[in-house]
Protein backbone atom coordinates (compact mmCIF):
# COMPACT_ATOMS: atom_id res chain seq x y z
CA UNK A 1 0.00 0.00 0.00
CA UNK A 2 1.24 3.57 -0.12
CA UNK A 3 3.57 4.82 2.34
CA UNK A 4 1.45 5.77 5.61
CA UNK A 5 -0.84 2.76 6.10
CA UNK A 6 -1.63 -0.72 4.92
CA UNK A 7 -4.26 0.74 2.07
CA UNK A 8 -8.11 0.43 2.28
CA UNK A 9 -8.40 -2.31 4.70
CA UNK A 10 -6.07 -1.53 7.15
CA UNK A 11 -7.51 2.46 6.52
CA UNK A 12 -11.10 0.94 7.03
CA UNK A 13 -10.28 -0.83 10.05
CA UNK A 14 -8.81 2.68 11.77
CA UNK A 15 -11.99 4.16 10.81
CA UNK A 16 -14.10 2.22 12.59
CA UNK A 17 -12.30 1.52 15.36
CA UNK A 18 -11.55 5.41 15.63
CA UNK A 19 -15.27 6.07 15.10
CA UNK A 20 -15.98 3.62 17.86
CA UNK A 21 -13.86 5.29 20.20
CA UNK A 22 -15.32 8.79 19.69
CA UNK A 23 -18.80 7.09 20.06
CA UNK A 24 -18.07 5.62 23.58
CA UNK A 25 -19.43 7.51 26.48
CA UNK A 26 -16.90 9.31 28.99
CA UNK A 27 -14.25 8.42 26.42
CA UNK A 28 -11.11 10.38 27.95
CA UNK A 29 -8.91 12.03 25.38
CA UNK A 30 -4.91 11.81 25.92
CA UNK A 31 -2.66 14.25 23.95
CA UNK A 32 -2.45 13.11 20.69
CA UNK A 33 0.65 11.45 19.99
CA UNK A 34 2.93 12.50 17.05
CA UNK A 35 2.69 11.28 13.72
CA UNK A 36 5.43 8.77 12.68
CA UNK A 37 8.74 9.91 11.36
CA UNK A 38 8.31 9.23 7.07
CA UNK A 39 11.51 6.53 8.65
CA UNK A 40 8.54 4.37 10.86
CA UNK A 41 8.30 0.83 9.37
CA UNK A 42 4.67 0.38 7.32
CA UNK A 43 3.09 -2.85 8.27
CA UNK A 44 3.23 -5.16 5.22
CA UNK A 45 0.18 -5.93 3.22
CA UNK A 46 -0.11 -9.90 3.66
CA UNK A 47 -1.68 -12.19 1.29
CA UNK A 48 -4.58 -12.40 3.21
CA UNK A 49 -5.25 -9.22 2.75
CA UNK A 50 -4.87 -9.18 -0.88
CA UNK A 51 -7.01 -11.91 -0.97
CA UNK A 52 -9.70 -10.00 0.21
CA UNK A 53 -9.33 -7.52 -2.34
CA UNK A 54 -9.42 -9.70 -5.10
CA UNK A 55 -12.81 -10.91 -3.82
CA UNK A 56 -13.82 -7.97 -3.16
CA UNK A 57 -12.68 -6.81 -6.49
CA UNK A 58 -14.59 -9.84 -8.06
CA UNK A 59 -17.60 -9.06 -6.37
CA UNK A 60 -18.04 -5.47 -7.89
CA UNK A 61 -16.68 -6.08 -11.26
CA UNK A 62 -19.56 -9.34 -11.67
CA UNK A 63 -22.01 -6.86 -10.29
CA UNK A 64 -21.25 -4.33 -12.97
CA UNK A 65 -21.02 -7.59 -15.50
CA UNK A 66 -24.96 -8.05 -14.69
CA UNK A 67 -25.46 -4.50 -15.10
CA UNK A 68 -24.20 -4.62 -18.10
CA UNK A 69 -26.06 -7.42 -19.77
CA UNK A 70 -29.29 -5.32 -18.73
CA UNK A 71 -28.05 -2.77 -20.37
CA UNK A 72 -27.06 -4.27 -23.30
CA UNK A 73 -30.63 -6.13 -23.32
CA UNK A 74 -32.81 -2.22 -23.22
CA UNK A 75 -30.23 -1.33 -26.14
CA UNK A 76 -31.37 -3.97 -28.20
CA UNK A 77 -34.89 -3.46 -26.91
CA UNK A 78 -34.42 0.32 -28.07
CA UNK A 79 -33.24 -1.05 -31.28
CA UNK A 80 -36.23 -3.16 -32.31
CA UNK A 81 -38.46 -0.39 -30.92
CA UNK A 82 -36.98 1.96 -32.94
CA UNK A 83 -37.47 -0.15 -36.01
CA UNK A 84 -40.78 -1.01 -35.49
CA UNK A 85 -41.82 2.87 -35.05
CA UNK A 86 -40.38 3.46 -38.48
CA UNK A 87 -41.89 0.32 -40.17
CA UNK A 88 -45.34 1.81 -38.48
CA UNK A 89 -44.40 5.51 -39.72
CA UNK A 90 -44.37 4.05 -43.28
CA UNK A 91 -47.71 2.03 -42.89
CA UNK A 92 -49.39 5.18 -41.17
CA UNK A 93 -47.71 7.34 -44.32
CA UNK A 94 -49.17 4.69 -47.23
CA UNK A 95 -52.54 4.16 -45.07
CA UNK A 96 -52.89 8.02 -45.07
CA UNK A 97 -52.48 8.46 -49.31
CA UNK A 98 -54.89 5.52 -49.67
CA UNK A 99 -57.56 7.33 -47.45
CA UNK A 100 -56.83 10.35 -49.27
CA UNK A 101 -57.59 7.85 -52.92
CA UNK A 102 -60.42 6.39 -51.58
CA UNK A 103 -62.07 9.93 -50.49
CA UNK A 104 -61.65 11.01 -54.03
CA UNK A 105 -62.98 8.50 -55.32
CA UNK A 106 -66.22 8.87 -53.11
CA UNK A 107 -66.11 12.21 -53.78
CA UNK A 108 -65.68 12.13 -57.84
CA UNK A 109 -68.85 9.07 -57.22
CA UNK A 110 -71.26 12.16 -55.27
CA UNK A 111 -70.28 14.51 -58.01
CA UNK A 112 -71.08 12.28 -60.61
CA UNK A 113 -74.60 11.62 -59.22
CA UNK A 114 -75.02 15.45 -58.50
CA UNK A 115 -74.63 15.95 -62.54
CA UNK A 116 -77.40 13.24 -63.28
CA UNK A 117 -79.82 15.55 -61.31
CA UNK A 118 -79.78 13.65 -58.22
CA UNK A 119 -81.31 11.24 -59.12
CA UNK A 120 -80.53 7.19 -58.43
CA UNK A 121 -79.47 5.18 -61.05
CA UNK A 122 -82.82 3.17 -61.03
CA UNK A 123 -85.01 6.02 -61.85
CA UNK A 124 -82.93 7.08 -64.91
CA UNK A 125 -83.41 3.21 -65.68
CA UNK A 126 -87.37 3.42 -65.36
CA UNK A 127 -87.52 6.26 -67.68
CA UNK A 128 -85.89 4.32 -70.09
CA UNK A 129 -88.02 3.09 -73.33
CA UNK A 130 -85.19 1.20 -74.15
CA UNK A 131 -85.88 -2.50 -73.08
CA UNK A 132 -82.22 -4.00 -73.72
CA UNK A 133 -80.65 -0.16 -72.37
CA UNK A 134 -82.97 -1.52 -69.15
CA UNK A 135 -81.06 -4.97 -68.75
CA UNK A 136 -77.64 -3.42 -69.20
CA UNK A 137 -78.22 -0.39 -66.93
CA UNK A 138 -79.46 -3.12 -64.30
CA UNK A 139 -76.41 -5.33 -64.63
CA UNK A 140 -74.47 -1.84 -64.03
CA UNK A 141 -76.56 -0.78 -61.03
CA UNK A 142 -76.01 -3.70 -59.10
CA UNK A 143 -72.45 -3.03 -60.20
CA UNK A 144 -71.92 0.40 -58.96
CA UNK A 145 -73.73 -0.72 -56.08
CA UNK A 146 -71.46 -3.18 -55.01
CA UNK A 147 -68.52 -1.24 -55.99
CA UNK A 148 -70.51 2.01 -53.87
CA UNK A 149 -70.51 -0.67 -50.55
CA UNK A 150 -66.97 -1.67 -51.08
CA UNK A 151 -65.40 1.80 -51.82
CA UNK A 152 -67.24 2.67 -48.57
CA UNK A 153 -65.90 -0.60 -46.45
CA UNK A 154 -62.36 0.07 -47.86
CA UNK A 155 -62.59 4.07 -46.34
CA UNK A 156 -63.96 2.19 -42.64
CA UNK A 157 -61.07 -0.61 -42.92
CA UNK A 158 -58.52 1.44 -43.96
CA UNK A 159 -59.50 4.58 -41.69
CA UNK A 160 -59.63 1.54 -38.70
CA UNK A 161 -56.09 -0.01 -39.62
CA UNK A 162 -54.78 3.85 -39.51
CA UNK A 163 -55.82 4.69 -36.07
CA UNK A 164 -54.33 0.90 -35.24
CA UNK A 165 -50.79 1.82 -36.46
CA UNK A 166 -51.01 4.87 -34.28
CA UNK A 167 -51.81 3.52 -30.96
CA UNK A 168 -49.59 1.11 -31.98
CA UNK A 169 -46.91 3.63 -32.68
CA UNK A 170 -47.56 5.55 -29.58
CA UNK A 171 -47.29 1.75 -27.79
CA UNK A 172 -43.78 2.14 -28.94
CA UNK A 173 -42.60 4.84 -28.03
CA UNK A 174 -43.82 4.34 -24.22
CA UNK A 175 -41.68 1.41 -24.62
CA UNK A 176 -38.80 3.02 -26.09
CA UNK A 177 -39.49 6.07 -23.64
CA UNK A 178 -39.40 3.23 -20.61
CA UNK A 179 -36.22 1.15 -22.04
CA UNK A 180 -34.11 4.75 -22.19
CA UNK A 181 -34.45 4.61 -18.19
CA UNK A 182 -33.54 1.10 -17.95
CA UNK A 183 -30.56 2.21 -20.00
CA UNK A 184 -29.82 5.14 -17.76
CA UNK A 185 -30.45 3.17 -14.33
CA UNK A 186 -27.92 0.42 -15.48
CA UNK A 187 -24.81 2.75 -16.95
CA UNK A 188 -25.44 4.37 -13.54
CA UNK A 189 -24.65 0.86 -11.60
CA UNK A 190 -21.98 -0.39 -14.22
CA UNK A 191 -20.38 3.08 -13.72
CA UNK A 192 -20.65 2.94 -9.73
CA UNK A 193 -19.43 -0.46 -9.50
CA UNK A 194 -16.35 0.33 -11.71
CA UNK A 195 -15.82 2.86 -9.85
CA UNK A 196 -15.57 1.69 -6.18
CA UNK A 197 -13.20 -1.22 -8.09
CA UNK A 198 -11.10 1.22 -9.69
CA UNK A 199 -10.55 3.32 -6.44
CA UNK A 200 -10.11 -0.14 -4.83
CA UNK A 201 -7.47 -1.08 -6.84
CA UNK A 202 -5.83 2.62 -6.70
CA UNK A 203 -5.08 2.29 -3.13
CA UNK A 204 -2.82 -0.77 -3.66
CA UNK A 205 1.16 -0.01 -4.42
CA UNK A 206 2.59 -0.94 -7.77
CA UNK A 207 4.29 -4.20 -5.86
CA UNK A 208 0.35 -5.03 -4.32
CA UNK A 209 -0.45 -4.96 -7.56
CA UNK A 210 1.73 -7.07 -9.34
CA UNK A 211 0.63 -9.64 -6.41
CA UNK A 212 -2.74 -8.81 -6.36
CA UNK A 213 -2.46 -10.45 -10.15
CA UNK A 214 -0.29 -13.18 -9.33
CA UNK A 215 -3.13 -13.85 -6.58
CA UNK A 216 -5.98 -13.93 -9.78
CA UNK A 217 -3.70 -16.39 -12.10
CA UNK A 218 -3.29 -18.27 -9.43
CA UNK A 219 -6.94 -18.82 -8.38
CA UNK A 220 -7.70 -18.82 -12.20
CA UNK A 221 -4.83 -21.73 -12.73
CA UNK A 222 -6.55 -23.63 -9.27
CA UNK A 223 -9.97 -23.82 -10.48
CA UNK A 224 -8.78 -25.05 -14.49
CA UNK A 225 -6.76 -27.68 -12.34
CA UNK A 226 -10.17 -28.77 -10.43
CA UNK A 227 -11.71 -28.77 -13.61
CA UNK A 228 -9.77 -31.02 -15.26
CA UNK A 229 -8.99 -33.39 -12.62
CA UNK A 230 -12.57 -34.18 -13.03
CA UNK A 231 -11.54 -35.68 -16.44
CA UNK A 232 -14.41 -34.12 -18.22
CA UNK A 233 -11.57 -32.92 -21.21
CA UNK A 234 -10.89 -36.40 -22.00
CA UNK A 235 -14.38 -36.33 -23.17
CA UNK A 236 -14.77 -33.55 -25.02
CA UNK A 237 -14.19 -35.10 -28.43
CA UNK A 238 -16.52 -32.21 -30.94
CA UNK A 239 -15.14 -30.64 -33.96
CA UNK A 240 -15.61 -27.04 -34.67
CA UNK A 241 -18.01 -26.70 -37.99
CA UNK A 242 -17.06 -24.74 -40.62
CA UNK A 243 -19.73 -21.65 -39.11
CA UNK A 244 -17.34 -22.55 -35.76
CA UNK A 245 -14.10 -22.27 -37.06
CA UNK A 246 -15.03 -18.93 -38.92
CA UNK A 247 -16.33 -17.53 -35.20
CA UNK A 248 -13.37 -18.60 -33.74
CA UNK A 249 -11.15 -17.39 -36.03
CA UNK A 250 -13.08 -14.06 -35.30
CA UNK A 251 -12.78 -13.76 -31.37
CA UNK A 252 -9.22 -15.22 -31.52
CA UNK A 253 -8.22 -12.22 -34.05
CA UNK A 254 -9.60 -9.77 -30.95
CA UNK A 255 -7.16 -11.08 -28.53
CA UNK A 256 -5.02 -7.95 -26.95
CA UNK A 257 -8.40 -5.53 -27.58
CA UNK A 258 -9.82 -4.19 -24.43
CA UNK A 259 -12.94 -4.84 -22.45
CA UNK A 260 -15.02 -1.76 -22.47
CA UNK A 261 -19.09 -2.55 -21.42
CA UNK A 262 -21.41 -2.04 -23.87
CA UNK A 263 -19.07 -2.85 -26.69
CA UNK A 264 -19.56 -4.92 -29.85
CA UNK A 265 -15.83 -3.62 -31.94
CA UNK A 266 -13.85 -3.79 -33.29
CA UNK A 267 -11.94 -1.53 -31.20
CA UNK A 268 -13.10 -2.69 -27.70
CA UNK A 269 -15.85 -5.59 -26.51
CA UNK A 270 -17.47 -6.63 -23.80
CA UNK A 271 -17.83 -10.34 -23.61
CA UNK A 272 -21.12 -11.22 -25.47
CA UNK A 273 -20.22 -8.30 -27.64
CA UNK A 274 -17.12 -10.66 -28.64
CA UNK A 275 -19.44 -13.95 -29.30
CA UNK A 276 -22.05 -12.11 -30.62
CA UNK A 277 -19.75 -10.61 -33.05
CA UNK A 278 -17.83 -13.90 -33.77
CA UNK A 279 -21.08 -15.35 -34.98
CA UNK A 280 -22.44 -12.98 -36.81
CA UNK A 281 -19.09 -12.86 -38.62
CA UNK A 282 -19.85 -16.67 -39.51
CA UNK A 283 -23.41 -15.90 -40.76
CA UNK A 284 -25.26 -16.62 -38.09
CA UNK A 285 -27.27 -14.06 -35.64
CA UNK A 286 -27.41 -14.74 -32.10
CA UNK A 287 -28.67 -13.00 -29.27
CA UNK A 288 -27.22 -9.88 -27.64
CA UNK A 289 -26.17 -10.73 -23.92
CA UNK A 290 -25.30 -13.54 -22.10
CA UNK A 291 -27.97 -14.01 -20.03
CA UNK A 292 -30.19 -14.10 -23.64
CA UNK A 293 -27.83 -16.42 -25.43
CA UNK A 294 -28.10 -18.72 -21.98
CA UNK A 295 -31.75 -18.31 -22.76
CA UNK A 296 -32.27 -18.70 -25.81
CA UNK A 297 -29.71 -20.94 -27.67
CA UNK A 298 -29.37 -24.48 -27.15
CA UNK A 299 -27.34 -26.00 -24.41
CA UNK A 300 -25.19 -28.97 -24.63
CA UNK A 301 -23.30 -31.35 -22.18
CA UNK A 302 -19.85 -29.63 -21.34
CA UNK A 303 -18.59 -32.95 -22.28
CA UNK A 304 -20.12 -32.41 -25.95
CA UNK A 305 -19.21 -29.34 -26.96
CA UNK A 306 -16.72 -28.00 -29.50
CA UNK A 307 -15.21 -25.11 -30.81
CA UNK A 308 -17.41 -22.38 -30.92
CA UNK A 309 -19.95 -23.06 -28.68
CA UNK A 310 -20.53 -20.62 -25.45
CA UNK A 311 -19.16 -21.46 -22.27
CA UNK A 312 -21.74 -19.44 -19.71
CA UNK A 313 -20.68 -18.24 -16.34
CA UNK A 314 -21.97 -18.19 -12.73
CA UNK A 315 -25.21 -19.00 -11.67
CA UNK A 316 -26.83 -15.52 -13.16
CA UNK A 317 -24.95 -15.82 -16.72
CA UNK A 318 -23.57 -12.55 -16.36
CA UNK A 319 -20.38 -13.85 -17.75
CA UNK A 320 -19.91 -15.78 -21.45
CA UNK A 321 -16.44 -16.92 -23.31
CA UNK A 322 -16.19 -18.56 -26.67
CA UNK A 323 -14.57 -22.49 -26.68
CA UNK A 324 -11.56 -22.71 -28.89
CA UNK A 325 -10.31 -26.44 -27.96
CA UNK A 326 -7.84 -28.04 -25.76
CA UNK A 327 -9.57 -26.79 -22.37
CA UNK A 328 -9.89 -23.30 -23.00
CA UNK A 329 -11.69 -20.26 -24.17
CA UNK A 330 -11.23 -16.82 -25.40
CA UNK A 331 -13.23 -14.10 -23.46
CA UNK A 332 -13.19 -10.33 -22.96
CA UNK A 333 -12.74 -10.50 -19.05
CA UNK A 334 -14.17 -7.38 -17.37
CA UNK A 335 -12.51 -3.20 -17.61
CA UNK A 336 -9.04 -3.17 -16.72
CA UNK A 337 -8.26 -6.29 -19.05
CA UNK A 338 -8.19 -7.06 -22.83
CA UNK A 339 -9.80 -10.11 -24.85
CA UNK A 340 -7.28 -13.09 -23.60
CA UNK A 341 -7.25 -17.17 -23.66
CA UNK A 342 -8.41 -18.42 -20.54
CA UNK A 343 -9.20 -21.82 -19.00
CA UNK A 344 -12.50 -23.09 -19.65
CA UNK A 345 -12.46 -23.98 -16.00
CA UNK A 346 -11.57 -20.98 -14.42
CA UNK A 347 -14.81 -19.52 -13.72
CA UNK A 348 -17.57 -21.38 -12.50
CA UNK A 349 -19.49 -22.90 -15.46
CA UNK A 350 -23.54 -22.74 -15.69
CA UNK A 351 -23.56 -24.33 -18.96
CA UNK A 352 -23.01 -24.63 -22.43
CA UNK A 353 -24.95 -23.27 -25.37
CA UNK A 354 -24.53 -24.25 -29.33
CA UNK A 355 -25.25 -20.77 -31.72
CA UNK A 356 -25.42 -23.63 -34.85
CA UNK A 357 -27.09 -26.60 -33.41
CA UNK A 358 -28.19 -28.29 -36.77
CA UNK A 359 -24.93 -27.81 -38.47
CA UNK A 360 -22.89 -31.26 -38.10
CA UNK A 361 -19.25 -31.61 -36.94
Amino acid sequence: MRTGGRGLIMVAVSVVCAVTVLAAPGTAFATPSPPPSPSASVPAVTDEDLEAVRKKLDGLYRAAAVATDEYNEAEEKAKKQSAEIVRLARKIVRGQERLDDLRDRAGAAAAAQYRGGGLPPEAHLMLSDDPQEFLDGAGRVRQGEHATRGLLGELTRTQQDLEQYAADADAQWRKLEAGRKARARAQKKIEKQIEAAERLEAELAKEERERLARLEARAAREAQATWLSSGVLDEIRGEATAQGEKAVAYATAQIGKPYQWGAEGPEAYDCSGLTSQAWASAGRGIPRTSQAQWRQLERVDVEDMRPGDLVIYFGDASHVGMYVGDGSVVHAPRPGRAVTIAGAGSMPILGVVRPDPDTAA
